[in-house]
């Protein structure tokens, strides 16, 4: 089976355990390690780019979701899912461990470009026809603004979006506002 194939299901599998749980921690967390597995997901259909994306928009959204869960209080554990808990998280630690040695086993040995691998790359195909098809002065030009300009901007736009739906729930509150709360308190 491949490594896609066994990402695939421990991404299935941390789905029904974020839905079937009934602590809101555990199951923030579980959500998370899905992301965590789409984002090596990405890396081996050599897609860094969203792979770097797809964690910087998961761990804004744990530290979101992790805030808002502890601050309502929600984070009881019974006794009996603490082994199962406990469990999970060292399967998906040795799975994301194994994956990552695996990441580092094919990549090339030092000194040999990924160009000189694979002749159908991207890279190359910009190289030898990237002012041509966009009729751009350099490759650079035409990389930056014929090939990836959509792409960028989609990435920009999520990641200044997940930046700033944490700055606005992790900000605190205006000292005006507490010293009203404080005054409404003590009148009561």
């Amino acid at each position: 089976m491949s490594l896609l194939a066994v990402l695939l299901v421990l991404m299935i599998i941390g789905a029904i355990i974020a839905i079937e749980t009934t602590n809101l921690l555990s199951s923030i967390v579980c959500v998370g390690a899905v992301g965590f597995l789409i984002s090596i997901a990405f890396l081996f259909m050599g897609a860094p780019d969203l792979a770097i994306t797809q964690l910087v928009v998961e761990a804004l959204c744990l530290i979101i979701l992790i805030r808002a869960t502890i601050n309502r209080d929600l984070t009881s554990v019974t006794g009996d899912r603490e082994f199962f808990g406990l469990t999970v998280t060292v399967a998906m630690v040795l799975v994301c461990l194994i994956a990552g040695v695996k990441v580092f086993e094919d990549f090339p040995a030092f000194g040999q470009t990924v160009m000189d691998r694979m002749a159908d790359t991207p890279s190359s195909v910009y190289l030898a026809h990237g002012t041509e098809q966009t009729g751009a002065r350099n490759v650079i030009t035409a990389l930056i603004l014929g090939y990836r300009n959509y792409d960028a901007l989609g990435q920009v736009a999520v990641i200044f979006c997940a930046v700033i739906g944490a700055l606005a729930i992790l900000r605190r509150p205006a000292k005006k506002d507490q010293k009203a709360k404080d005054s409404e308190a003590d009148a009561v």
